[in-house]
């Protein structure tokens, strides 16, 4: 929303703030306990059919079946947390950083990906780069399209996968060619935004695309980020590395805030088995509402607690380097619209500077290319659809509520009516991940128990208490400590 209109929106009293943190929370505790009980009554099931793991702590099981989670937990205590310490001791240590740590993280990523692994993204960088040098932002987003589509095809994928002893090495490829390749659409676009330059001899062209390709190749292979991000674009990039950081407060500080996160997460996969549960429909059908609700609100937290520790580690040690990362995923509970959370894209296909016909093709080309990004599914088609059209169903009821022929009203609703209708928005953003998270299923099986079965029963309780969550959202945005 504008300033405009944030500036209309009721500060309201802090014992009803104080209320609504106290359902918000409150309402979290309880169906995460009834979540918890469902889980241990059927662990032994639950065991039998997907081996839960032995806990950290005795006496409690662990579920593995969230693979991300495992994959990454297993790649860093197997050789990632080494390396990022290696790149963070040369980064305090050395004067010319940039060179010096660009060999450092390229021989890294030979290390775990192999020659013939960092060799297809050496081809992907120079085909990316030599593309770019035509300034044609077309032509780039087709190479890139083209690159990332060869993830996709079964005869590359065998060969691939045959240079690796270990399926975990292969998906470490993938993953890693995946996130290079947004790089090379950010390293590509600006060089054709960027204007040309005066007309100059052969070999300062030559010097300058030299220049550009050492940039390129620091910009790739940034350990910190190299493997699963998260995206800094390459005029970030460019602009700020090299800068001397003091870092060992920081550190501290944020490797506290990184091991509590990482304590969240464990916590929650050794008490609520939400991943395993979320896989069976019968376990779906059976579950009390409540344990129901607790399971959405345990996977899109899993799924937020999950990103502060994969992004928050690679984020802190591009601090230390000068670099400002993206800021870390937002909650769930407080995001309160669709467009803060999908936007990445939006913005340089044009945004809404073209009007509203264009603003709708670059919202679902965004949504889009997230939907192929991720490898095109049916669950991923019908994530990417749900969520254009909450946006601009979002947008839409924007524009109409700021519009001058309804500004009046707009300003009697006050704040209490907006929160009633994030609180419809917050639900299909909950549900849309759902089924970004687990499948079509899942969203199918929530949407018939919540809105079809128990539209007088379940819905309107779970409705009061998002509106709850987005009371706080709006406190937390409107009127920030």
């Amino acid at each position: 929303m504008t300033s405009k209109s944030k500036t209309q929106l009721a500060k309201l009293p802090q014992t009803e703030i104080l209320i609504y943190w106290l359902l918000s929370f409150g309402s979290h505790l309880y169906s995460f306990y009834h979540l918890h009980r469902f889980s241990k009554e059927h662990e032994v099931r639950l065991n039998r059919e997907y081996q839960l793991e032995p806990g950290l702590v005795k006496g409690y099981k662990r579920d593995p079946s969230e693979f991300e989670w495992s994959f990454w937990t297993e790649w860093g205590k197997k050789s990632l947390l080494w390396t990022f310490t290696g790149h963070l001791i040369l980064s305090r240590l050395l004067t010319l950083r940039v060179p010096t740590l660009s060999v450092y993280d390229f021989l890294a990523a030979c290390s775990v990906l192999g020659v013939k692994g960092v060799g297809v993204l050496l081809t992907h960088m120079l085909l990316s780069f030599s593309v770019a040098q035509l300034r044609k932002p077309v032509l780039s987003w087709l190479c890139i399209l083209l690159l990332l589509s060869t993830l996709y095809i079964q005869p590359l994928q065998d060969v691939q996968r045959s240079w690796y002893d270990t399926e975990g090495e292969y998906y470490l490829l993938l993953f890693s060619v995946a996130v290079c390749g947004l790089r090379f659409i950010s390293f590509s676009l600006e060089l054709c935004w960027s204007p040309a330059g005066p007309g100059s001899s052969s070999s300062s062209s030559s010097r300058r695309r030299g220049l550009q390709l050492c940039w390129l190749f620091s910009y790739t292979f940034y350990h910190p980020f190299f493997y699963n991000g998260p995206i800094i674009t390459y005029k970030d990039y460019k602009e700020q590395s090299g800068r001397q950081t003091s870092a060992l407060h920081y550190l501290l500080l944020r490797s506290g805030r990184i091991i509590l996160w990482w304590c969240t997460a464990e916590y929650m996969i050794h008490v609520m088995y939400m991943h395993c549960i979320q896989s069976n429909e019968t376990y779906l059908e059976i579950l009390p509402p409540w344990a129901l609700g607790g399971l959405a609100l345990a996977v899109v937290q899993f799924f937020y607690v999950k990103y502060l520790v994969l992004f928050g580690l690679p984020s802190m040690l591009a601090t230390v380097d000068g670099l400002v990362p993206p800021n870390l995923p937002t909650c769930v509970s407080i995001m309160h619209t669709f467009t803060g959370m999908w936007r990445y894209i939006y913005v340089p296909l044009g945004g809404s500077r073209h009007g509203p016909l264009y603003k709708i093709l670059s919202t679902g080309l965004a949504f889009g290319f997230v939907c192929f990004w991720h490898g095109g599914s049916d669950y991923l088609q019908y994530w990417a659809v749900m969520n254009w059209v909450g946006v601009l169903v979002e947008n839409g009821l924007r524009s109409l509520l700021t519009s001058s022929v309804v500004q009046y009203f707009v300003v009697t609703m006050k704040r209490r009516a907006v929160a009633f209708l994030c609180a419809f928005s917050t639900a299909m953003l909950i549900l849309s991940n759902l089924v970004f998270l687990g499948g079509i299923h899942v969203g199918r099986i929530f949407w018939k128990r919540v809105f079809i079965q128990g539209w007088s029963t379940v819905a309107p309780p779970m409705l009061a208490f998002l509106y709850c969550f987005a009371q706080i959202g709006l406190e937390w945005t409107s009127h920030p400590a």
